[in-house]
């Protein structure tokens, strides 16, 4: 995950967004960073990051957000996809990462 992206104090935006506070955070607005047109769309439709969604994207990045979308009743905004080509498969894996990214968030801790 840290090739494209930072969490702590001194993080910044790289290929991919900081991921503090990423927990209770809407897709596709971190600050200053520039997002594909389908995380925004998905964020837009109101994809908010929470442990049970985190776990769904991790898989398969650009399923999850058409699946969404489409869900939304907004199909037509379901195309491209995101910059995020990493898939991330195993429910252990998965936990780890959603637990270490909690670390990170103010919204998970409550």
């Amino acid at each position: 995950c840290m090739t494209c992206h930072m969490v702590g104090d001194k993080a910044r935006n790289k290929i991919g967004p900081v991921l503090n506070g990423i927990f209770g955070r809407k897709a596709g607005t971190a600050e200053k960073f520039r997002y594909s047109k389908l995380n925004e769309a998905a964020g837009a439709a109101g994809l908010v990051w929470n442990e049970e969604t985190i776990a769904a994207y991790l898989p398969n990045p650009n399923k999850f957000l058409k699946e969404f979308l489409t869900k939304a009743g907004k199909e037509d905004q379901a195309k491209g996809s995101t910059r995020m080509s990493f898939r991330l498969s195993g429910d252990e894996d998965i936990a780890n990462v959603i637990a270490y990214l909690k670390q990170f968030s103010e919204a998970a801790k409550k």
